[in-house]
């Protein structure tokens, strides 16, 4: 069987090595359960590694491990201050864009889930004709 190229869709002949390579670095920092959960903690605001060993009940060397990961990505910053060091979201806007546009996806393939409620950003304000 020939396929008909005219009829196939376009496939672009190169991809962008470095790019898809970017993608997928954050892409993995956002596939793990232990680093969403780190960065539905940093969504509250700062907080220190062993606040978040805290709060996922981890290992103070893994917790430190999957921040070290969101640090290196630039998903989160770091604050020192003293001897403490204090961890906090980047972007909140862009996170708080990436988890809708998330949850916008799954529920477009046929799945709920919301992750952090207080992250998402507010819909727009639709003209409402008010009875008067």
């Amino acid at each position: 069987m020939t396929m008909n190229p005219e009829a196939s869709p376009r496939v672009a002949t190169q991809l962008d090595e470095r790019a898809t390579e970017i993608y997928a670095h954050l892409f993995q920092a956002l596939a793990d359960p232990t680093r969403l959960a780190v960065l539905q903690h940093l969504s509250y605001g700062e907080h220190r590694v062993r606040d978040l060993v805290e709060h996922v009940g981890l290992a103070q060397s893994t917790v430190s491990k999957h921040v070290a990961f969101l640090l290196e990505c630039g998903l989160v910053t770091l604050r020192p201050e003293g001897r403490s060091s204090w961890y906090a979201l980047a972007e909140p806007d862009a996170t708080a864009g990436l988890v809708d546009a998330a949850e916008a996806l799954l529920r477009a393939t046929g799945t709920r889930a919301t992750l952090c409620a207080h992250l998402r950003r507010p819909r727009p304000v639709t003209d409402v004709a008010v009875a008067g």
